[in-house]
């Protein structure tokens, strides 16, 4: 049972700063600022419910779609690690007043029913569950073994509870996104993304250095 519970947790911090719920709340809050705080938690629900059966298909069937078009999984270790990469240093070099700006623009466009109807996309991908994301969930998903008996069953268990639990935190994150700006104000909500920011480029670079290892040990 411990393996099991290290195994959870290993699943929810690594696909916390690459998912990141906190950053996705304020992007989110800004895009549906002027619908309702009923309608928000509707359209949470449904991001939230659609980014766990996105991570726990990428989980579960990742493997099996690079194996069916030939690709190794140091490949994708070392593709999705320059994805996680980027994007972490793409959200430490980013402008606030670009994004505002972006973010202002978009709401004029679009209205609370509109967004209701693109709760799977872009609001769950790739805005909260994007390519880094899901490269990593394949990662996770490759050390589930293939054969059966207890340990496919404790895999199993593992990739639901782990994906259920992230689900679980982008919910409360984007439900209550308007509480957490209040609580962290602007400086916090740009802090607090940095923070996560640095740390997705140091899990890219970790998912990185893992697939050239694997490939080197190749040759």
């Amino acid at each position: 049972m411990a393996d099991v519970i290290r195994s959870i947790i290993l699943i929810v911090t690594t696909l916390f700063p690459i998912v990141n719920p906190v950053g996705t709340a304020a992007f989110f809050l800004s895009l549906t600022q002027f619908i309702t705080p009923a309608e928000r938690l509707i359209l949470s629900r449904k991001i939230a419910t659609n980014s766990f059966f996105l991570l726990l298909g990428s989980i579960l069937v990742g493997t099996h779609v690079l194996s069916f078009f030939g690709i190794s999984l140091a490949i994708v270790q070392v593709g999705g690690g320059l994805v996680v990469v980027i994007t972490g240093w793409a959200m430490l070099k980013s402008d606030d007043d670009e994004d505002q700006q972006n973010r202002k623009e978009m709401e004029r466009t679009a209205s609370a029913s509109v967004w209701e109807r693109k709760a799977f996309y872009p609001l769950t991908l790739p805005i909260t569950v994007g390519p880094g994301s899901i490269a990593t969930a394949i990662t996770l998903g490759a050390n589930i073994p293939h054969s059966g008996g207890s340990a496919l069953v404790f895999a199993l268990l593992e990739a639901v509870i782990g994906s259920l639990v992230m689900a679980l935190i982008v919910w409360v994150c984007l439900a209550f996104a308007d509480r957490t700006a209040k609580l962290l104000g602007p400086t916090g909500m740009t802090v607090m993304t940095r923070l996560l920011a640095f740390l997705l480029m140091c899990i890219g670079l970790q998912i990185l250095w893992n697939g050239v290892s694997a490939l080197v040990h190749e040759f």
